[in-house]
């Protein structure tokens, strides 16, 4: 005991005299954290320098190519429900995902973006977070390397993995024109470790630094009750937007994927592929549907998503 008291004794008699003498007082070693922190994104990024590349889009895969039909028409609808929902709680990153896989999710979100950036002067951006499945790439007919995989696994900076297209403007009631104000982050190459790469939370840093400069930032993510992905995506977005087919994806299979988005704001859902349309009145917003994969059919003009 005595030799304690004598411990605290000098102890604090160090302290007294390293206030005294105006100096520092001694601090605890810090523990290291075994988890490292991941590096943080450039603050000085600049919107100018993202590289540009000759896009050929498909043109059966974009109805909102078209300077008018159903397609766009639809398209431009549900742009405008989604700026409407801006009224209700902010809203800038939008995450699209669906419960299973063929439910036409990647169809909506590049149409859904594409129409935002030809029927506005804002900026948009599409993250193609699809690390297991990526499809933007090939709709847009854009290169797919670097990626979002190449930024998370640190083998590409923020600029090397954006593009937009760099085709010239076409005349007016072209079907194929240039959208100067449409970013691209593809997936880039698929690996095993897409969960690890996805759950490393530096897609939220990456939005976090990005948001300033675009309108819109719509990320296209793996299906819900797949794997996982999809929810950890979600702590980066403010809202989620799920898309479920006609005739197709049962109810429990949407309200699961509901479900499973418990902790986020769901903004609506997207009916996709329906073959009888209700009556105008009803509470449905109108869309263009997506042919099942390798069907060969053509897009319906009767699709509708409900809000």
């Amino acid at each position: 005991m005595s030799r304690i008291y004598e411990a605290l004794q000098r102890a604090d008699l160090e302290r007294k005299a390293a206030q005294e003498s105006g100096g520092e007082l001694p601090t605890a070693p810090k523990i290291s954290n075994s988890v490292e922190e991941p590096p943080r994104l450039e603050a000085n990024f600049i919107l100018e320098n993202i590289a540009h590349h000759r896009w050929s889009p498909s043109v059966s895969s974009f109805p909102t190519l078209s300077d008018r039909g159903a397609g766009v028409e639809q398209f431009r609808r549900l742009g405008s429900r989604v700026y409407q929902a801006r009224y209700e709680a902010p809203l800038k990153t939008l995450l699209i995902s669906s419960g299973v896989p063929s439910e036409g999710k990647s169809f909506v979100v590049a149409n859904l973006a594409m129409s935002l950036a030809r029927h506005s002067m804002n900026n948009i951006l599409l993250i193609d977070a699809d690390l297991r499945r990526p499809t933007i790439h090939t709709l847009l007919g854009a290169p797919n390397v670097p990626g979002l995989s190449e930024y998370l696994s640190g083998s590409a900076d923020l600029h090397e993995i954006m593009q937009r297209d760099s085709t010239p403007p076409a005349p007016t009631g072209s079907l194929i024109n240039s959208v100067p104000n449409f970013t691209l982050i593809p997936a880039g190459k698929c690996g095993d470790n897409s969960s690890e790469l996805i759950a490393n939370r530096r897609v939220e840093e990456l939005v976090k630094t990005l948001s300033p400069y675009f309108d819109w930032i719509l990320i296209d993510s793996p299906p819900v009750l797949a794997v996982t992905d999809a929810i950890d995506l979600a702590r980066a977005a403010d809202g989620v937007l799920l898309v479920v087919r006609g005739a197709s994806t049962p109810f429990d299979v949407a309200q699961r994927a509901q479900a499973s988005f418990a902790n986020s704001r769901i903004v609506g859902f997207v009916l996709n592929d329906v073959k009888d349309a209700p009556q105008a009145g009803s509470y449905y917003y109108y869309y263009y549907g997506a042919p099942e994969p390798g069907s060969g059919a053509k897009h319906r003009k009767d699709a509708q998503a409900q809000g």
